[in-house]
């Protein structure tokens, strides 16, 4: 595609410099990925400002640099250059609307769903692909654990890539015949324009916690961020909603989709009830329209319930046959890291990517009506640094409260100090039932080890993460590895 014909998409204030008529190679945020012909959009980050590095792109060879309106870059650098400078309101927005033209706005031509929510996001996008597969559909799906083009994993770095990412992804599921895509939809995505421009055909809302204060400030922004993406949902598409979360009706007050509920509530759309599970699985009723389906996932839990209804409901207004879903949520696998059973014998570890209050008392709930109140339940947690610190002694209060035994130890600690972290942690312990181990192989050593022969170990926070992040540099590190390491 010309330049001239691809900066159609965006509204410019000003040029600068030659606009010239070649054929763009690529678009880049990322000056280091610039190559001869790309056009580098200049983002300002929370890290970095990508204005910085415009001199970096020129050098490697871009056709045109976009900036943000109050940017100090002379236009006599572009001239000399003869390159173009393109000044645009929000450069964010820019690469959204020039990636999409570049990649032939390729989810005009997917059936894409997206899923919003403090928790479950990751297992409910891997149900809703699992029945589309079922069903016949080659599917794609972007997300936290890995993202998929069709069969093919390739590695994900962010739960929501950047516009330009997101946009090759789903020309590449085009390509290679995917029909649906499904993805997690981030709050930190949303709020920087990251999907803007994308055509989605339906949407779910799982529910909402506190979480992600340290970016968002205040809880009523973290919100405001979900009901963005049903906001933008044209009316030809379909809401699903957690009926049973008090904020969902706020969600979805100014949305023109269909809207579909789902949850315990007797009036919702989807009602779910008889929620049954054990450490091989979960049954449970789905009544929709005065029928009901009898459903049973490998997957354990009352929340993952929720998430296979949520995958029901969307699948169903996509018009699927319902056997065929049933189906295809019985055949789902475990989601790597996702309430994970980890064990041969009686004693078990069971590995979980809950790493909010909300999802670290869910986690802990079920599985004590697991395993009563006879067995022993031990939980190993820390908590990220450089995150939300007000979750911090909510979790300890949680852990301590529902746990026979408490480990607390680090998770990634980042920049931060981890004996902080802990400090934070212990602010709201409300028993002297737990320890300090702060390096987390010890931590899970000392859990399995020391507990009694029939213990449940959960060990929460990390669930698929096969790293450990401290003072910036990522260590190998698998939760999964060292619990089969020491339960063998």
């Amino acid at each position: 595609m010309e330049l001239t014909e691809l900066l159609n998409h965006i509204k410019v204030i000003q040029v600068a410099g030659n606009v010239q008529r070649k054929d763009v190679s690529g678009i880049e945020h990322d000056s280091r990925k610039v190559k001869k012909n790309s056009v580098f959009v200049a983002i300002k980050g929370y890290k970095t400002d990508g204005h910085l590095f415009v001199m970096d792109a020129i050098n490697k060879g871009a056709v045109a640099v976009v900036v943000a309106e109050d940017n100090n870059i002379p236009d006599e650098i572009f001239i000399h250059a003869d390159i173009a400078k393109i000044v645009v309101h929000n450069t964010r927005i820019a690469l959204a609307e020039l990636s999409k033209g570049f990649y032939k706005d390729p989810t005009s031509k997917l059936k894409l769903v997206g899923i919003t929510g403090t928790n479950g996001k990751t297992t409910t996008a891997f149900i809703i692909k699992n029945i589309f597969e079922m069903a016949g559909i080659k599917t794609g799906l972007i997300g936290t654990i890995a993202n998929y083009i069709g069969s093919e994993k390739i590695d994900a770095k962010l739960t929501t890539p950047e516009s330009n990412e997101l946009n090759d992804f789903f020309l590449q599921m085009l390509n290679n015949g995917c029909k649906n895509a499904v993805m997690e939809v981030s709050s930190h995505s949303l709020v920087l324009n990251r999907v803007y421009g994308l055509n989605f055909s339906g949407a779910v809302f799982t529910n909402i916690t506190s979480d992600h204060l340290d970016f968002h400030l205040t809880f009523e922004n973290y919100l405001n961020s979900k009901k963005i993406l049903f906001d933008i949902l044209p009316s030809n598409s379909v809401a699903v909603v957690n009926a049973d979360d008090d904020s969902s009706k706020y969600i979805v007050s100014d949305s023109k989709a269909k809207i579909l509920t789902y949850g315990r509530n007797e009036i919702s759309d989807y009602v779910i009830s008889s929620i049954r599970y054990d450490l091989n699985g979960t049954n449970f009723t789905i009544t929709n329209s005065g029928k009901s389906f009898e459903v049973k996932t490998k997957l354990i839990g009352e929340f993952n319930a929720y998430n296979c209804t949520a995958a029901f409901a969307i699948a169903d207004s996509f018009g699927i046959d319902k056997e065929k879903i049933i189906s295809g949520i019985e055949t789902t696998p475990f989601v790597p890291g996702r309430f994970e059973v980890i064990g041969t014998g009686i004693k078990k570890a069971i590995v979980d990517y809950s790493h909010t209050a909300d999802s670290l008392e869910k986690a802990i709930l079920a599985l004590r009506q697991i395993i009563g109140n006879e067995r022993q339940l031990v939980t190993v947690f820390g908590c990220g640094g450089d995150r939300d610190k007000t979750k911090r002694p909510v979790m300890g209060k949680v852990a301590t409260e529902l746990s026979d035994l408490v480990i607390i130890t680090s998770d990634n600690p980042r920049t931060e100090n981890p004996n902080q972290i802990i400090n934070d942690i212990k602010q709201g312990v409300v028993k002297n039932n737990f320890i300090v181990i702060e390096n987390r192989y010890e931590a899970i050593k000392y859990a399995i080890k020391k507990s009694k022969e029939d213990a449940a170990i959960l060990i929460a926070g990390k669930g698929h993460e096969t790293y450990q992040e401290i003072n910036g540099v990522r260590d190998h590190f698998s939760d999964q590895e060292i619990a089969r390491e020491f339960l063998s």
